[in-house]
């Protein structure tokens, strides 16, 4: 059988801590603010859009899902408030997700938890090697 070369068990290694970190941040964020990582990923997304609303296929590529799995995950998110859906001025066949009051309050919550998360998760990581990470992790998302 053969065997993965040092770039292929990168991959592999990249998958599992990217899963268990997923696990983790769920968790944390489903405990004290009821959202998961999937929604935070949602809300923070259109707090930096424009006008805090982007169209569902947009919305879909920039959490890296597809637009139906997007299209599901909304549906529970409308029903609670935290996001709206819009029709495009320019045309009626776009379909619009706006980030509502209260999902910018639950979003502004949550972000001090990613942030106390963050912090602690990564303490025994060096600046230079949260920088090296962050940069070769930008090549490998392009």
């Amino acid at each position: 059988m053969r065997t993965l070369n040092p770039r292929g068990k990168t991959l592999v290694d990249l998958w599992l801590a990217s899963e268990l970190l997923s696990a983790r941040i769920d968790h944390t964020l489903g405990a004290v603010h009821g959202i998961g990582y999937v929604e935070f990923m949602v809300l923070y997304q259109l707090a930096h859009s424009p006008g805090l609303r982007m169209r569902r296929v947009d919305l879909a590529t920039a959490i890296g899902r597809t637009a139906s799995g997007v299209t599901r995950l909304l549906r529970p998110m409308e029903k609670t408030g935290l996001v709206a859906r819009d029709s495009s001025d320019r045309d009626a066949r776009v379909s619009l997700v706006t980030l509502t009051p209260a999902g910018r309050q639950r979003l502004e919550d949550a972000l001090s938890t990613m942030n106390e998360l963050g912090q602690r998760l990564t303490q025994s990581v060096g600046d230079s090697q949260l920088d090296s990470t962050a940069a070769a992790l930008a090549i490998l998302r392009d």
